[in-house]
């Protein structure tokens, strides 16, 4: 279940939820919660901990709570549970995994972190990614482990401006997998989660220490969410605020669709700033470069960009190296005719990216005329009007690079396969607002900094809401890594 499937599932969500709030979850002492307010009284729960987004990050983070014998809650403004994680494709980066032994992959934590930092031009607070990159690879065997997430034991994916192949591919190629295993985790677990309850306010006692939330249900209904130990944020990043991205970054007005689900709106950071927390980064809003140009939304079927297809523009040239970084990627398409680009693949290429995960999304793309499927590279170019002969050129001395082990041009990371098996595919493609790398200040323990420099008590945070670990650009596969790492570190943090 891909891209566009997932969409209509969330959609679906939305319609069918509307009577519904919660799950049905049990709740134990505070088993009528979610009965109305009949006298117009604002109702109480306390619990332990409270954790504000039910996406990747929260619900990590309410697993580990509640495993460790404490009370949890998580709350999820939305219809559905998943966040942005479940739009994803799930892969998760880590270093010196059991797959990557398998597949006789060298890697090491300090390559990881050199990665990680060069990605976002060293401007990444460092000491978080050393524990990025310290905890990457118990995260991914605690989702393995404990979670019971499958992953494709035989293959790894190699996204731009990693050094190696290191990102673990879920069964299927979608966040679903993580989500629906998580999902299932909290329940087994008998974690509440209050659905359709947008969080308004965090809760101060007289000391300053955080110590609930301020929530209303679908209803109307106030509910106070008392927090004995802390509260968490998790309520992702501001990619789908046109206002937030125009205030922090004008680059990213009207002009950009967003591949984020809707419920990104920055509700967390706006909240935790009343407290006095500091932001870093909010500048900082990554583009991912291979979207839908009717939708917006990110294309799993253009992901044959990772196994081998090449990106040209309308005159029929290569432009840029497929595996750069997304940030360097989006920026080569927009300055190219009409701000397009058009990503060619063969069936080898076809077969090597999985693409039978993706076919209702590849249907979709096809029927909006953004995908052709051609006997021959001419009449896939005819199509979109792109330059016949100076295509052929390129592919002609592409696949000479291929026979020869070098791309001459780009110098292209990873394996370079030459085009040569029909039929032929080219997919049109455009830049969309996919990740902010800004948002609240942490520490290494996922403590919220004040803009005094100290932690504001009782108030943690994880994953897209936070700011600091990326720098000025996110590589694909490590945002996963991130809200698994630092949810559970959130976890062990507000229990100490």
């Amino acid at each position: 279940m891909k891209s566009f499937k997932r969409i209509s599932i969330i959609l679906l969500a939305i319609v069918l939820s509307l009577s519904a709030v919660g799950c049905g979850q049990k709740n134990g002492e505070n088993a009528d919660a979610d009965t109305p307010n009949k006298d117009g009284q604002v109702k109480e729960e306390v619990y332990d901990v409270v954790v504000i987004g039910g996406g990747g990050a929260g619900l990590s983070a309410a697993i580990e709570v509640k495993g460790a014998g404490a009370s949890v809650v998580v709350l999820e403004k939305m219809a559905f549970i998943g966040g942005n994680t479940l739009i994803s494709g799930g892969e998760l980066n880590a270093p010196e995994t059991w797959i990557q032994e398998k597949l006789g992959i060298e890697d090491s934590i300090e390559q990881y972190k050199e990665d990680t930092l060069k990605g976002g031009d060293n401007q990444a607070d460092e000491k978080l990614v050393t524990v990025l990159a310290n905890n990457a690879r118990s995260a991914i065997e605690w989702l393995r482990d404990e979670v019971n997430v499958s992953f494709k034991e035989d293959y790894l994916m190699q996204f731009g401006g990693h050094s190696v192949p290191r990102a673990a591919y879920p069964e299927g190629g979608s966040g679903d997998e993580l989500i629906s295993k998580l999902g299932t985790k909290v329940e087994e677990m008998d974690i509440p989660v209050r659905k359709q309850t947008k969080a308004e306010e965090i809760l101060t006692d007289e000391s300053g220490k955080v110590n609930g939330v301020r929530a209303v249900d679908k209803d109307g209904n106030e509910i106070i969410f008392k927090a004995n130990k802390g509260v968490i944020v998790a309520t992702g990043g501001f990619g789908s605020s046109l206002e937030m991205r125009k205030k922090y970054n004008p680059e990213y007005d009207e002009r950009y669709m967003s591949t984020d689900q809707p419920g990104s709106t920055g509700d967390g950071i706006v909240m935790a700033e009343e407290l006095g927390a500091a932001l870093i980064g909010m500048e900082n809003i990554q583009t991912y470069p291979t979207c839908s140009p009717v939708t917006g939304v990110l294309s799993y079927v253009a992901d044959t960009r990772f196994d081998g297809a090449v990106l040209v523009n309308k005159e029929g040239n290569r432009f840029v190296e497929e595996l750069d970084r997304r940030d360097v990627i989006s920026k080569a398409i927009l300055s190219q005719t009409d701000g397009m680009g058009y990503l060619i693949w063969d069936t080898t290429v076809k077969n090597k990216s999985h693409m039978d995960n993706y076919m209702k999304e590849f249907d979709q793309l096809v029927k909006q005329g953004t995908l052709i499927k051609a006997d021959t590279i001419e009449e896939a170019a005819k199509f979109f009007d792109i330059n016949v002969d100076q295509l052929k050129e390129t592919i002609a001395k592409y696949n000479e690079y291929a026979t020869n082990g070098k791309d001459e041009d780009f110098n292209r990371r990873g394996e370079i396969i030459g085009l040569t098996e029909a039929p032929y595919y080219i997919q049109k493609v455009v830049p969309s607002v996919h990740h902010t790398m800004g948002g609240l200040k942490i520490d290494t323990e996922a403590r919220v900094i004040n803009n005094e420099g100290n932690p504001i008590p009782g108030l943690f945070a994880a994953g897209e809401v936070t700011g600091g670990i990326h720098g000025t650009n996110r590589l694909g596969g490590n945002a996963i890594t991130d809200i698994v790492v630092f949810g559970r570190i959130a976890a062990e943090s507000v229990l100490k």
